[in-house]
């Protein structure tokens, strides 16, 4: 019996150290998967992880994220690892088929061969798989066709690496780029598009990486012109919040899905390579207050009881509105939208969630554009104003 015990203890000890490796490859690529922000853009609903359904307005059309659920008849589950990284990396699905560039691989270029075996030992051990159809895209026809995109992948997507594993990326400067340019893919959002729907820059070399973009009828601010430091921007993508900022809008489920999830010194170097390649307005930090005389009346009446009456907010609960990102903004859409369609921080692990009322049954167009101005010009010295026109266009591009 003692004999037989033994056996079976060095069986389970055995068994266990050749698992163990596996749960480890499983782990890296969940933590890959929550990196690259996989959860909220194919994850329609939340009892159905990774089934699909998410819907996207582009420019060309509606647009439905695929079900990517190791299921065999409508996800991945049929694919070799060779066709997993030939779909994440150049965009090409399992039958050659070519993927919109709304999936951003052109970022995912940078994964490299052993990140893509980890994210495939993931997607097919550690996800379960579900059975549900991808929905039909609703583009006309005309513009539906796949073919021109082997001509737009040659122009605009890079080819991808084959280095080291981004786990060896000991300088933290490095690893920030890595993951901000990379599986974070941040430029997909905040990167202007040229007249092919292209980034304009995948890179900090081009002035306009991060330069800011319109994107679903919000703007995705400027990531050049943060104007916090690193250890701040690091809280804000884990908490959804910092001493004197809140976040809203699209931003909030790529932190409730994917950037919470961040080790703390990866977040610390998104904020590092973040800051590094800041830009100053005219060699001055940006958002600089000018003082006004006759406060609006909707001012104090609606927004001063939170944010105060100097706009100074609550550190670590209520946004300042001074060197606010949405305040600054030269395009006034996401501070707009919060105004009239109140806002919602993210869902984060042991952070409360708050929510600010919006006032468009309360205000019209006109007081709206009016409040706007207000907002922008005091705290940050905007001095382009906002019409009722601009105002019912922008509420009315969701």
């Amino acid at each position: 019996m003692k004999r037989r015990l033994g056996l079976a203890g060095l069986f389970l000890v055995s068994l266990q150290s050749y698992a163990s490796p596996k749960s480890d490859l499983i782990s890296q690529g969940e933590y890959l998967a929550r990196a690259a922000d996989c959860m909220a853009c194919h994850t329609q609903d939340s009892a159905k992880p990774y089934a699909g359904g998410v819907k996207f307005e582009l420019p060309v059309g509606t647009l439905y994220s695929t079900n990517i659920s190791p299921d065999k008849q409508h996800g991945i589950g049929d694919y070799s690892e060779a066709q997993f990284s030939r779909a994440v990396r150049e965009g090409v699905a399992k039958k050659g088929q070519r993927l919109y560039p709304a999936m951003p691989y052109n970022a995912y270029a940078k994964l490299s061969d052993q990140d893509i075996h980890a994210l495939y030992t993931y997607f097919m051990q550690g996800v379960k798989a579900v059975d549900q159809p991808n929905r039909d895209n609703d583009i006309p026809w005309y513009l539906a066709a796949r073919w021109p995109l082997r001509i737009w992948n040659a122009l605009n997507a890079p080819h991808p690496v084959d280095s080291s594993p981004s786990s060896e990326q000991s300088d933290p400067l490095k690893r920030g780029a890595w993951l901000v340019e990379g599986p974070g893919h941040c430029g997909a959002c905040h990167t202007p598009r040229g007249w092919m729907m292209q980034e304009k820059g995948l890179t900090a070399a081009s002035e306009s990486f991060l330069s800011g973009a319109e994107i679903e009828g919000w703007y995705a601010p400027s990531l050049r012109q943060l104007p916090y430091d690193a250890a701040q921007t690091a809280l804000i993508l884990k908490s959804g919040h910092n001493a004197t900022s809140a976040v809203t809008g699209p931003m909030s489920s790529v932190i409730t899905h994917s950037t919470q999830y961040l080790t703390d010194s990866d977040a610390q170097a998104i904020g590092l390579y973040l800051h590094s390649i800041r830009i100053e307005s005219n060699g001055q930090p940006l958002a600089l207050q000018v003082s006004m005389t006759d406060p609006d009346k909707n001012y104090l009446r609606y927004c001063s009881t939170c944010h105060g009456k100097e706009g100074q907010g609550t550190p670590n609960v209520i946004p300042s509105l001074h060197n606010n990102l949405l305040v600054t903004a030269d395009n006034p859409a996401s501070l707009l939208r919060v105004i009239a369609d109140g806002a919602k921080t993210p869902q984060t692990l042991g952070q409360l969630s708050w929510s600010m009322p919006g006032y468009h049954h309360t205000l019209d167009d006109q007081q709206l554009a009016e409040l706007t101005n207000y907002v922008r010009g005091r705290f940050a010295g905007k001095q382009d104003k906002v019409t009722a026109s601009q105002v019912s266009a922008i509420l009315s591009s969701h």
